[in-house]
């Protein structure tokens, strides 16, 4: 009797070939490269000052009227770290009035800001908007102007002249500008100092310097520090 022998299966691997799928992606990837927008950098606007020649003593002088000192103090945490999001800020306009500091009198008035009122320096803008009232009212025109594409159907063209025309208006001599000085004692962190920059470029503030702070400034903030806490 004959043995019957068993049939066997060959078996085959199986293997997926993915180079064709490399070739696609290059195409799709190329594809959405040349199809897409890319976003445009949000980058800080900083208004340099003019490139003309003036003497060394005419830039350092400033006129009273237009001269306003902000000096930042921040508030410590309970690690003896400053808050970032805590902090006050003093400021007189022209120069510092000490005639009477004895008696707790001075041209020097403080804003306390943090959570509870906004954060975002709402009573310094309002004060640093008042001083730049003629700038902010004309780039506002202007403004207005470029949200409609006045200047140009072009983006480019449009926002390139904008910021022309801005510049000029930053920088023009005519109108009345405040000179901001800038100011910041130990306890400041960084962050209070670049939220005070930041409203410079808010309330187009052409003119402004970070100075140190001296023994005049610090004797009038702790006298205006005193008077407050006896109301």
């Amino acid at each position: 009797m004959a043995i019957k022998s068993k049939s066997r299966q060959k078996k085959f691997d199986t293997r997926i070939d993915f180079t064709p799928m490399v070739d696609m992606n290059m195409l799709l990837i190329t594809f959405f490269m040349l199809c897409t927008t890319m976003i445009k950098s949000q980058t800080l606007q900083i208004a340099l000052p003019t490139n003309e020649k003036v003497e060394k003593e005419q830039q350092n002088k400033v006129k009273q009227s237009e001269a306003v000192t902000i000096i930042i103090d921040g508030k410590l945490d309970d690690k003896g770290l400053s808050d970032p999001n805590e902090g006050m800020l003093f400021y007189y306009d022209g120069m510092p009035e000490t005639d009477n500091l004895a008696n707790g009198e001075s041209n020097m008035k403080q804003i306390e800001f943090g959570a509870k009122t906004g954060g975002a320096y709402p009573a310094i803008r309002e004060i640093l908007q008042e001083r730049n009232k003629d700038v902010v009212l004309k780039i506002a025109d202007l403004k207005k102007e470029w949200k409609e594409m006045k200047f140009s159907k072009d983006e480019e063209i449009n926002d390139s002249i904008y910021q022309e025309k801005a510049k000029k208006i930053r920088n023009d001599s005519t109108l009345k500008r405040p000179v901001v000085i800038i100011k910041a004692t130990p306890n400041a962190s960084y962050a209070h100092v670049v939220s005070v920059l930041d409203e410079m470029q808010i309330n187009n503030i052409s003119r402004y310097q970070i100075d140190r702070i001296n023994e005049v400034d610090s004797a009038m903030m702790i006298m205006v520090q005193a008077k407050n806490l006896k109301k």
